[in-house]
């Protein structure tokens, strides 16, 4: 029942920024963790980075110390700060949340990223 939309997706240069928004609706959360994994053309789907309930935060190598994700409890909203992006970031980025409580999983439909000059 829970359904998440991702925004901010787009187009940006190298070395430039960008904040995806994934905002979700329908069942409470109360254990659970949430975030954002990625998927470039030809390649696996990847983590990026994951938040719990409790701001445990966890990123991919490829982005540490670059991509900050943190998250609004009264929004139910998680958020991706994306800097010093580069071509390599260039994929589709999907939301997930993982909810404890139920032992389910859910995923967005994902926003495009484009890192280009």
């Amino acid at each position: 029942q829970v359904q998440l939309v991702e925004s901010g997706g787009g187009v940006v240069q190298p070395g430039g920024s960008r904040r995806l928004s994934c905002a979700a609706s329908g069942s409470i959360f109360s254990l659970y963790r949430m975030g954002w994994y990625r998927q470039a053309p030809g390649k696996q789907r990847e983590l990026v980075a994951h938040i719990t309930n409790g701001d445990i935060t966890n990123y991919a190598d490829s982005v540490k110390g670059r991509f900050t994700i943190s998250r609004d409890s009264a929004k139910n909203t998680v958020y991706l700060q994306m800097n010093s992006l580069q071509p390599e970031d260039t994929a589709v980025y999907y939301c997930n949340v993982t909810d404890f409580y139920t032992d389910s999983d859910y995923w967005g439909q994902g926003t495009q990223v484009t890192v280009s000059s």
